[in-house]
Formats: structure tokens, sequence, C-alpha cells
């Protein structure tokens, strides 16, 4: 994420170096949150329906708000073997195989599937940094605890040099470790029913440039756009996963080649996309068909998440400048905090809403700076009536509103005010599902709604 104004101790980890600012405030005032609108019947809300099974199973859902302690059969350091009832009522096995078709994702029998979840930080920065491959746990336990949070995808930002094994990352934290950890974590999140989205979060790179996060040519900070390391990364990971649909490449974090050119967005959207030799950047770039033609070199057909300029929050240009990609898997990545250049509904409207009725939009960060869910409601209402997926930035309990967005205080799920409202909305969407009798496939709809819309 983008966090303005803050020291890079916790979410950008840049080595105590201070993270450069977007100039953005909150806005002046909070759009009204409207009512949840209604979805189509053949939709899939996976995160809606793991709350209603849990409800109709007997299973407990815990979200009183500041409350410090899960149910029992939730605790952190429990058994590892799931609550009884709550891995078959949701989705039996496995997580959903996922495909694009339109402007959806879709699983293996064509029913629309939205993500509901959060990010979980850690993996970009702890092995480059103080030690360690991740923040906080990620037992069976840990991933029961988010899922009664109604979550049903998690966002695993990944460090380029640590999957790759680089002599700098502590040998216990870099190459087949690194590998073999996130392997792990996908296979559980995976076996509890959650779509995981790998994302590529740090990469090489020397950039001094405006905005520039730190002055390493190593992967410890973001950077503009990821050198060609990326290409023989993304072979990598693909190759590793070309045989799990649901997982979701997320091919880099927060693209801002614009601001290396003097805010030149023509160019900015042509680096974007073709690499090479851009303007303000030292180092020869990875463009967005490079990385699609590295996955798809493999034989992988996973969906991939591709962000837009200025920090994954600008999508104007995405539609006219889309890869190729024989496969017809691209999703819009797009995030969203209260301190961004698009961050009310008029732009929503403008910039969003033409990329969500052409292709899937899947927001992979939404937050904001205030302790607050003043900003993420309506955002989340305006995302749901747009069939757009979304995922909260972060599921960790070191974060909070100096450092970045946390939705939690404890791995026990006891949520900030922002987590609350994040999983208020989603067991608003359950009990939608559950008082207008539907079965639990998750369809959410608004209060008072008689019908859905076809």
């Amino acid at each position: 994420m983008k966090f303005p104004t803050t020291k890079a101790s916790i979410f950008r980890r840049c080595k105590g170096e201070h993270a450069a600012t977007k100039g953005r405030r909150p806005a002046a005032g909070w759009l009204p949150a409207p009512k949840w609108l209604r979805t189509p019947t053949h939709r899939r809300v996976a995160g809606a329906a793991v709350l209603a099974a849990s409800v109709a199973t007997g299973v407990a859902v815990f979200s009183t708000v500041g409350s410090a302690q899960a149910p029992a059969q939730y605790a952190v350091n429990a058994s590892q073997a799931a609550p009884t009832g709550l891995t078959s009522a949701t989705n039996p096995g496995a997580a959903p195989q996922l495909h694009v078709s339109g402007n959806e994702l879709v699983d293996a029998s064509g029913q629309q599937v939205l993500l509901h979840g959060a990010d979980r930080s850690g993996t970009e920065y702890k092995c480059v940094q103080s030690g360690g491959i991740f923040d906080g746990p990620t037992s069976t336990a840990s991933i029961n605890v988010m899922k009664a949070h109604g979550i049903n995808a998690v966002r695993v930002p990944l460090n380029e040099d640590c999957w790759a094994g680089d002599s700098y990352v502590p040998a216990a934290d870099r190459g087949a470790n690194y590998q073999d950890a996130v392997k792990g974590y996908v296979h559980r999140l995976n076996a509890d029913g959650m779509v995981v989205i790998l994302d590529l979060h740090w990469t090489d790179g020397a950039y001094t440039g405006p905005a520039s996060a730190c002055s390493s040519a190593e992967a410890t900070c973001q950077k503009p756009m990821p050198g060609m390391g990326a290409v023989t990364f993304w072979n990598s990971v693909a190759s590793t996963f070309k045989d799990n649909d649901a997982v979701i490449f997320d091919l880099f974090n927060e693209p801002y080649p614009e601001q290396a050119d003097q805010m030149n967005n023509t160019e900015g959207w042509q680096c974007w996309l073709n690499g090479g030799n851009c303007a303000g950047i030292s180092y020869p770039v990875a463009g967005m068909q490079d990385m699609v033609n590295a996955v798809r070199s493999t034989g992988a057909n996973n969906v991939l998440m591709l962000g837009g300029l200025e920090w994954s929050n600008d999508l104007d240009g995405w539609l006219a400048h889309e890869p190729n990609d024989p496969d017809h898997n691209l999703a819009a990545s797009w995030h969203s905090y209260n301190f961004n250049a698009c961050s009310q509904e008029s732009c929503w409207n403008s910039q969003i809403a033409p990329v969500a009725a052409k292709v899937p939009v899947i927001a992979g960060e939404i937050g904001e700076n205030d302790c607050s869910d003043s900003y993420v409601t309506p955002l989340m209402s305006w995302l749901t009536s747009h069939d757009a997926s979304f995922l909260a930035w972060t599921w960790n309990t070191d974060f909070n509103c100096a450092t970045g967005p946390g939705l939690i205080t404890s791995y026990n799920g006891a949520p900030t005010g922002f987590g609350a409202g994040v999983e208020s909305a989603l067991h608003d969407m359950a009990s939608h599902a559950l008082d207008l009798g539907h079965s639990l496939t998750g369809h959410a709809f608004a209060a008072g709604d008689s019908k859905a819309r076809s």
C-alpha cells in the first residue's frame, strides 16, 4: 500500500527509511453509506456463504467490537482440525477454481464468485529485514479465525529476491525455504476454501527519483515498476502453481512509472504495458505484457490481476492498454484508500465503473488512515453494486492508524474500528441471504429487496 506522511517502519519496511508521500489528504467529507444493492441470482458470494453457513450449522461467528477473545474452536493455538460442520457447509474440499467470463470471475461450474478478503502482509518484508518469513501465525487455526469474519480470499505479498534465493537474504528465509513456506500457506488456505492471491510486492531496481521509497537496488521497498527479474520470478511462481486455479497472480503491487516521468501519464501507460527503457527509471523495466507472457509460457492459465498507475489507484488507461492474453483471463486490480486521488464516488463512476463493465475488477487493497470505516463502508457498497471483489489492508496486529490500516488488534480476531466496519459489511451480506431464505451458496441482497436483479 501507499500510505502518506508516515515512517516506513511497518507497512513499507524499507530498512528505516522514510516512505515517500503522495501528498494526498482525506476528502473533506464522507460519502453517505447507501444500502447494500441487489446482486444477480446466479452470484455465489463465498464470503457471505461462510457466515451464512456458520449460522445455519450452529458454528459461532464472533463479531462483537472490541472483544478480545475468539470462541474456543477458533483459538489461534487450538487444534488444527476445522470446527465441526464449517468446512463441509461452505465449500467442500477446496477453494473454487476460477477463470474469467466476460466481466465476471466464475468457478468451474460457471457460477460467479466475488472475493471478500484481506491482505496478509509480512512475506514481502520479513525475509529482507528482521528475519523470518511470516508476520504472525499461518496455522489452520489462524485461518479459521479469518474465515469466521467472512473472509474467502487472502492476498499474500511476495518478495522477488527471497523467492529467488539471493545471497543477501538470510539462508533460512530464502530460496527453497521461502518457497516451501509460501506453498504450505497456500495449501492450508485453499484447503479451508479460500482463494489465494499471490502478489509481486517488492522487486529489484535502484530508483531514487520522485516518490522513491528507498535507494537500494535490492528488493527492500516498493519500486515504480519491476525490473526484468520479474519475468524470471513469474516463470517460477507460475510453474509452481499452474495446476491450481484457486490461486490468482497479481503481477505487480502498485506501479507508479508516471511519477518518475514528471507525471506523464501517456508515457507512464506505455511503460506499464511494454516496459523497456522508461523515462526516469534507471533499470530495464518488465512491462505487464512481459509478465503475462512469462506466466503463459509455463502453461499456467491462472487469472492474472494487473494494477494501474498511481499506486494502482488510476485505471483510466487500463482498457486502452490491456495486454494481450491468449487465455483471456485478466482482471483489473484497483487500490482505494481515503487519501488517494480517486477517492470519491464521482471518480469511481467515471474511471472504475467502465472498467468493471468490461473485465472483473478486484480491489486488492482498500482502507483508510483514521481507524474508522466511514470511507470503506460506502466503498464496499459501491463495489458490491458493480460486481467487484475487494480485500482490506491488512490482517496484521502490528499495523495501526499511525503506520497503516489494520483490521485486527489480536490474531484471535478482535477488530479495530476499521476492521469492525469491514466485518459488519460481510455479516450484513450473510444476514440478507438468510433473511430471504436463500441457499448457503451465498446470494447477497439488500435489506428489503423482494427479488434479485436478473
